[in-house]
């Protein structure tokens, strides 16, 4: 099954515009906060066709998302501040508390996860601020997991060159959803071993 094709398809055709380095880094950043479709669907074929330039492609996605990231952190701290009178209203804040206390104690881990993942890493920028993360570690499991992620993909990429894309093209939505359910299942083993 593949998610979002129209939307992959045209983030292809933006890779190959000749302003593709600003387009990348628009991607990489509404990601972070937004945005559907992960930027590798545009480092990918970007660094294929420009294998030299690869860590420069990689390092320009890492620093949007993370700058992207920091948006979905401060939108998530003062979503929080708007809604809570009626999450306890509704009798949500003290499920909210336990939900916090895990991020507080594994919040490095969740960003890292995230954001080196398939898993949507703008659910956890945004929950990081809500849940009231520390600054330090988010940026740091956004900066980490972000650049091992990019970084590896467009070094892949480059040095495997087209027929490795087509693989990872191929089976992009199968390797996704597999390391999706390890991570759940690695967290939950996390969460009932604490």
């Amino acid at each position: 099954m593949r998610l979002f094709g129209a939307i992959y398809d045209r983030c292809l055709v933006w890779a190959r515009h000749h302003h593709a380095p600003r387009y990348l880094v628009a991607l990489s950043a509404a990601e972070s906060v937004f945005f559907p479709v992960p930027p590798d669907v545009m480092l990918a074929p970007m660094s294929l066709a420009q294998p030299r330039a690869w860590w420069r492609l990689a390092l320009m996605c890492t620093l949007a998302s993370v700058v992207g990231g920091l948006l979905g952190y401060v939108l998530g701290h003062f979503a929080l501040e708007a809604i809570w009178p009626w999450m306890q209203t509704m009798g949500w804040d003290e499920p909210f508390r336990r939900v916090q206390d895990m991020f507080v104690r594994y919040g490095f881990w969740f960003v890292f996860l995230a954001a080196f993942t398939p898993i949507p890493y703008k659910v956890f920028t945004i929950a990081s601020g809500a849940t009231g993360i520390g600054l330090v570690p988010f940026v740091l499991g956004s900066f980490i997991g972000r650049g091992a992620r990019f970084f590896l993909v467009a070094g892949l990429i480059a040095w495997g060159g087209e027929r490795l894309e087509r693989v990872l093209r191929r089976y992009v939505e199968l390797l996704g959803w597999a390391v999706a359910a390890i991570v759940i299942v690695g967290l939950v083993w996390m969460e009932l071993r604490g």
